[in-house]
Parts: structure tokens; sequence; C-alpha cells
């Protein structure tokens, strides 16, 4: 390889892979749990193992890893929940605390914010 090309690195892999990304998404479900505006929402979870298996999947997927997505689109998900902009703003802030806590990168947060306003559309006031 000579100094003009470059190697670009897979959001999945600058996250750790399914164990970093395994890692990040039990930090964001302990910090939804903790957090005033949304927690109520995560404490009436009937199966809160199974949620976090789903966000597992979901991320891994979505960052370019080989794991599936077994679960519902995200609009189906949420369909009725009615979430508001202020949800999910808290929801966001905890995924970026968990990031930071795991020694992710800013650029790669960044990264992660933006695809996280491009779903925004898919999960508020459904």
């Amino acid at each position: 390889m000579d100094a003009s090309e470059t190697v670009t690195v897979s959001l999945y892999e600058r996250l750790g892979r399914q164990e970093g990304i395994t890692r990040i998404v039990h930090d964001v479900m302990d910090a939804h749990l903790n957090n005033p505006v949304i927690a109520p929402r995560f404490q009436a979870a009937t199966d809160l193992d199974h949620a976090k298996e789903m966000a597992v999947q979901f991320f891994c997927a979505g960052c370019g890893g080989p794991e599936c997505y077994t679960g519902r689109d995200l609009v189906v998900a949420h369909r009725g929940m009615n979430i508001s902009e202020q949800e999910y703003m808290a929801a966001m802030d905890d995924i970026l605390g968990a990031l930071e806590k795991n020694g992710v990168d800013p650029g790669t947060r960044g990264e992660v914010t933006a695809v996280l306003y491009a779903l925004k559309g898919q999960v508020i006031r459904l």
C-alpha cells in the first residue's frame, strides 16, 4: 500500500466488534434505567435481557458487522409508544455517555450521533 491509499476501519471495528458493542449496549441500558426522563419506560420492560440482545444485534448489523438483526423494524417496535423529542434526546445522551465511558473517540461518537439523528423519524411520535 502506498501513501495515497488509506485504510478505512468500519464503525463496527471502531466500536470494538460484537464484544465492544455488547459492553456499550449494557452500559446504555444501565444509564436508561437511571435516567429520570426515560427510566419508567425501561423499568416497565417485561424482558430487558431480550431488549439488550436486540439492541446488540441492531447495532452490530447497522455498523457493518456480520451479525443479523432478527428484531422488528424501528417503526413497528416504537409504534404506539409516542416517544417525545425530550425522551429521544435523553436516550441519545445515554448512548453518547456509554460510548465515551468505553473509550470511543470523538470522531466515532460524532458518526454515531449522525446515525441516531437519521433514525429519529423512525422512533419519535409514533
